[in-house]
């Protein structure tokens, strides 16, 4: 059987040959690969901004500033990261500063990103007297998270509930979660952008999707709890 039409795998080097031709058609001032970009990256890049400013409106600011400086600073990029990590990281340095200047500070509080406290209640595990210790307690075990009939109608509604969880994680939690459940990046990659070491990676991307998870089980637990009474 032929394999010609097997697809090529993706490699470091194909990844680099592909962003060094783009780089150059960029350079070239191909306006069909700019545009091009700006429509793949765009969305996700207001999402990000989003994580460090208080508006919508001030998020767009950003993102339309970063295209500016990505297409005025071409000339000087190096090719030491891939165009995608490159203009991420001019964007997060503009929503930054935006952020500061806002005077978006929020209150330190228990549960925040250096919280060293558990990220699930320890009374939903079983004491060490009993049996089967450490496991769940029948009260606490996850709700399960099985389709319903309803679920393509409640869609929506788990969607904005998500994004308003998203919305109340501490800021190094919700940076994490959105490079990485979000905007699909790499670990390196987004490790990168934040300046974090893996294993502070690690920590604050648990952190934060526990507490999604925690979000999205009262849901469930609430919707269960209609539907039996």
């Amino acid at each position: 059987m032929s394999t010609s039409s097997a697809r090529e795998p993706v490699t470091v080097e194909s990844a680099r040959s592909r962003d060094a031709e783009l780089v150059g058609r960029l350079r070239a001032g191909d306006a069909a690969a700019f545009a091009e970009i700006v429509d793949d990256w765009s969305a996700s890049m207001l999402q990000l901004a989003r994580t460090y400013v208080s508006t919508r409106s001030s998020a767009e600011e950003i993102v339309q500033e970063c295209w500016l400086a990505v297409f005025r600073g071409l000339d000087a990029f190096e090719g030491r990261s891939s165009l995608r990590t490159w203009t991420y990281r001019i964007l997060t340095n503009l929503a930054k500063t935006r952020g500061v200047s806002e005077a978006r500070v929020l209150p330190w509080a228990p549960g925040g990103d250096d919280d060293p406290g558990p990220t699930v209640d320890p009374s939903r595990f079983r004491g060490a007297g009993e049996k089967w210790a450490g496991g769940w307690t029948p009260e606490g075990a996850p709700t399960s998270w099985e389709p319903s009939p309803e679920s393509a109608l409640i869609g929506a509604e788990i969607r904005s509930l998500l994004s308003a969880a998203l919305s109340l994680l501490p800021e190094r939690q919700r940076q994490v979660v959105s490079l990485r459940d979000i905007q699909g990046m790499s670990a390196d990659e987004a490790g990168a952008l934040m300046g974090i070491s893996s294993g502070n990676q690690r920590v604050l991307l648990h952190r934060g999707r526990a507490r999604l998870r925690l979000a999205l089980e009262g849901y469930y637990r609430d919707m269960t709890s209609e539907v039996m009474s």
